[in-house]
């Protein structure tokens, strides 16, 4: 089973056609607190990346140390800016569905040949996903487990029936699944944070789509477990991504979230129309 021609054969968005009006006047619903919570981790050139992957730099363009040495302020006035360089899977980012596949074809059947060097992803990039306005729910593994979960601990689909169980929700069409593992909270920019995270096995990608969410997130850097089992390159991907076409919103901050006990939430989150990306980096909101 998975969602190729469910929204036509031109389809490049995949689950983010679920939301509709009524989807997000059902999510506003949730709020109770008017409190914003960012879910963001820090971006810059101390970022930690995994060693196949350019870190962030910043250049300057022009700052304080110009005027020291005689740059022109005409009327007093004076600027800075900068320029930033970084890959688009850095940091908080939102996986299009070109990221991932197998085969010679991308989600929905579109070509792999589609994705070159030259002009980057004319099929299923990042300028195809959408403004993201939903409710969200939280799955707060470290608050069920007592602490954060340990190294390549898997969480199946048993896992996630128990936390919504826990919680008293049910997760639903067009919902945005956040899962906290507790993984960023104890391995924040160390090197061990890109290495055998705990997370999802593809048992429990699998059962995220049989209830249509919209996405899935996660407070790690790949969302689902690592190593992946022998046999096997990271298949919750490709259950994910390549076959239901759900976005995967990666290395979240859910710390504050946790601690607010929120099960249920506004969610929104809005990816930069980057031509040609595989991934935005984005600053998604939880509204309480």
């Amino acid at each position: 089973m998975s969602n190729w021609g469910r929204w036509g054969p031109e389809d490049e968005a995949g689950t983010l056609n679920l939301l509709n009006p009524e989807s997000v006047l059902g999510a506003v619903r949730t709020v109770r607190q008017g409190r914003v919570v960012s879910l963001a981790q820090p971006i810059g050139p101390s970022t930690s990346v995994p060693p196949h992957r350019h870190a962030p730099r910043r250049f300057m363009d022009r700052d304080a140390g110009d005027y020291a040495l005689g740059a022109r302020s005409p009327d007093g006035f004076r600027f800075a800016e900068d320029t930033i360089t970084l890959a688009s899977h850095t940091s908080t980012h939102l996986d299009a569905l070109a990221h991932a596949w197998t085969g010679d074809e991308l989600y929905n059947g579109h070509p792999a040949a589609s994705l070159r060097s030259t002009r980057g992803a004319s099929r299923c990039g990042a300028d195809k996903l959408r403004p993201i306005v939903t409710r969200g729910v939280l799955l707060d593994l470290v608050a069920a487990n007592g602490g954060p979960l340990q190294q390549s601990t898997p969480v199946t689909a048993t896992d996630l029936e128990t936390a919504c169980k826990r919680i008293e929700v049910v997760i639903g069409a067009a919902d945005a699944v956040l899962i906290r593992t507790g993984w960023w909270e104890t391995h924040r920019g160390a090197h061990e944070y890109h290495d055998n995270e705990p997370g999802l096995t593809d048992d429990a990608a699998a059962w995220l789509t049989e209830r249509d969410i919209a996405l899935v997130g996660a407070d790690n850097y790949a969302i689902e477990v690592q190593p992946s089992p022998p046999g096997t390159t990271f298949p919750a991907h490709i259950t994910l991504l390549h076959q239901h076409g759900i976005p995967m919103l990666e290395n979240l901050d859910l710390a504050e979230l946790g601690a607010a006990a929120a099960s249920t939430f506004l969610f929104v989150a809005a990816p930069l129309l980057l031509q040609g990306s595989t991934a935005s980096p984005l600053n998604p909101v939880a509204v309480l």
